[in-house]
């Protein structure tokens, strides 16, 4: 394959692609292949019909079209790694004429790019850094979740209250007919857990042992699994026991039984240390965004608004096949929301240009400081933690990095990682080049009025950073 980059205004670019005639015979010979195996010919035997018989009786023609159907795609996606290009947005190809046996296929990709950055300072830059402060009532409720694992639960003879533990039998019918995961016997249902829909608990409130009611749920569109979504259930519930909870003291014995540690200062101790080091953590990832985002301030970026706008539904399709995995469909998410698909867009325009403005600097400051990653660098970043000591099934093992930076070579992707690489190291030297001052002083700063600012606009962008997306 051969392409040729020619740069296009308004941060695009347009790809000329030539696949090498053998590339493209090739294919048009698998797919005559898979063809004959489906075809009937008088002669041969179903599945058997050689590729020659498949292209005489269809033509050409029609077997090359079949083949730039499935294999178009990754053409284009193997221009583009080749290339090097980083694409913002979908694509527009364009075939004009089907080759001729032993000629090369040519297409051209128009397509939108990462836009350039002039950079300013970047080296320096003061930056407010927040203090991990650890609050006392985050040790406290950290201790309260560690006295809820170790409660007891006790039998009461009264009405249920929200937090008490309610032992349950239900059978649950569709339609007159029972379904599966629709019946239990000596259920443990805490009240207020958020354990079971809400249209299922809510008629429990108040209940006491002895207790028979008959409660009407309706399942929600996305309710997996997917055979009950939507369909409304009768259920039969029978209310065995009331339990409350009963919580151990907050002391030494408490402590010693729940965890390593003798005392309950101890456990304190402990439990402030591993806050702390969350903070510390966010601290610090929000420190390198404000670091960067200075950066950011300081250049000059030229965003095109369909640019913009092209990010802005990628942001969305990711978002899309987040709540897929999820089993929420967008247009649950929409009717939630009480948003349109435009509105969504329109309201992830600040977001999305703030990231291309923080990639465009990014990928300036890798080039300014002659950013290179080399192969080492590629393979720790794939190696796999883990113990692989004797007692590991070498018949499962993860293939080590070498093995996926290969691989990822054979496809031309290992570009994509490098590119990562390169721009989470350009983003490691601002920070680290970032001068930290206190968070109130970089607040009071921002409060101070610039020409700048006013023209910036209210909305502030969510954070990004290298490989997020």
């Amino acid at each position: 394959m051969h392409t040729t980059v020619t740069e296009l205004p308004e941060s695009r670019v347009r790809v000329q692609v030539d696949v090498d005639p053998r590339e493209v015979e090739r294919r048009v010979k698998q797919t005559a292949g898979r063809l004959g195996r489906e075809m009937r010919v008088p002669g041969f035997r179903q599945g058997k019909v050689p590729p020659e018989i498949v292209l005489q009786r269809l033509g050409r023609e029609t077997v090359l079209s079949e083949t730039l159907e499935a294999a178009l795609g990754e053409w284009y996606e193997r221009a583009l790694v080749e290339s090097g290009i980083n694409p913002v947005g979908d694509p527009r190809v364009d075939l004009r004429e089907l080759p001729g046996e032993g000629e090369p296929l040519r297409f051209s990709i128009e397509v939108g790019v990462r836009p350039h950055a002039r950079l300013g300072d970047y080296r320096g830059l003061e930056v407010g850094r927040p203090e991990a402060e650890v609050p006392p009532e985050a040790v406290q409720a950290e201790l309260e979740r560690l006295r809820g694992a170790f409660a007891t639960l006790r039998p009461v003879d009264r009405e249920a209250r929200q937090g008490d533990v309610l032992l349950i039998d239900y059978r649950g019918e569709i339609d007159g007919a029972p379904f599966e995961g629709g019946e239990a016997r000596d259920y443990l249902l805490e009240l207020g857990a958020g354990q079971v829909l809400e249209d299922f608990e809510r008629p429990l409130g108040g209940s006491s042992a002895g207790r028979e009611l008959q409660v009407e749920v309706r399942f929600p569109p996305d309710y997996r699994p997917e055979h009950l979504a939507g369909k409304t259930a009768s259920f039969a519930i029978t209310v065995k026991e009331v339990r409350e909870k009963e919580l151990p003291e907050l002391d030494d014995q408490f402590a010693a039984e729940a965890s390593e540690f003798d005392t309950l200062a101890e456990l304190r101790e402990h439990l402030e240390g591993r806050i702390r080091e969350v903070l510390e953590r966010r601290a610090e990832e929000r420190f390198r965004e404000a670091a960067l985002d200075a950066a950011v301030e300081q250049a000059s970026v030229e965003l095109p608004d369909a640019i913009v706008d092209a990010r802005a539904a990628e942001m969305w399709h990711r978002l899309e096949r987040s709540l897929s995995e999820r089993g929420v469909s967008s247009e649950t998410y929409l009717r939630m929301q009480g948003k349109t698909r435009e509105q969504i867009l329109a309201e992830a325009k600040p977001d999305a240009e703030q990231a291309l403005r923080r990639e465009a600097v990014l990928e300036a400051v890798a080039e300014a400081e002659g950013i290179e990653v080399g192969d080492e660098e590629l393979v720790a970043a794939l190696s796999v933690d883990g113990d692989h000591g004797p007692e590991h099934d070498h018949d499962h093992q993860h293939p080590s990095g070498e093995q996926l930076l290969e691989r990822l070579r054979s496809t031309g992707r290992d570009s994509l990682l490098r590119d990562e690489l390169r721009m989470r190291r350009a983003l490691d030297l601002i920070a680290a080049e970032a001068r930290p001052i206190p968070i109130e002083r970089a607040e009071a700063r921002e409060r101070l009025w610039t020409p700048e600012k006013e023209r910036e606009g209210e909305q502030k962008p969510g954070l990004w950073t290298p490989g997020a997306e």
